[in-house]
């Protein structure tokens, strides 16, 4: 994800989404790299949680925030990366 353009990528995806225009696909790949959406860590930071609880509050699916400690553990993904 890091070292290929939207297109790229949205060719290579593009069978899992038979109902979506290569186009669409682009559209969207797009704006996932520019929220920062894919990583080239395991580590699920902080400011990404927020993102991604900015996105569902945004969207109308989150009730209440919750604290990063309370749910994100990276142990594993810390451990994983050694």
């Amino acid at each position: 994800m890091q070292t290929h353009s939207a297109k790229e990528i949205a060719a290579v995806i593009q069978p899992q989404f038979e109902e979506t225009d290569l186009e669409t696909i682009t559209t969207i790949v797009e704006r996932y790299a520019a929220q920062d959406t894919w990583k080239a860590d395991l580590i699920f930071e902080d400011s990404s949680f927020t993102l991604l609880q900015n996105i569902l509050e945004e969207a109308g699916e989150l009730e209440k925030r919750v604290p990063y400690e309370d749910l994100v553990n990276t142990d594993f993904a810390s451990e994983a990366a050694k």
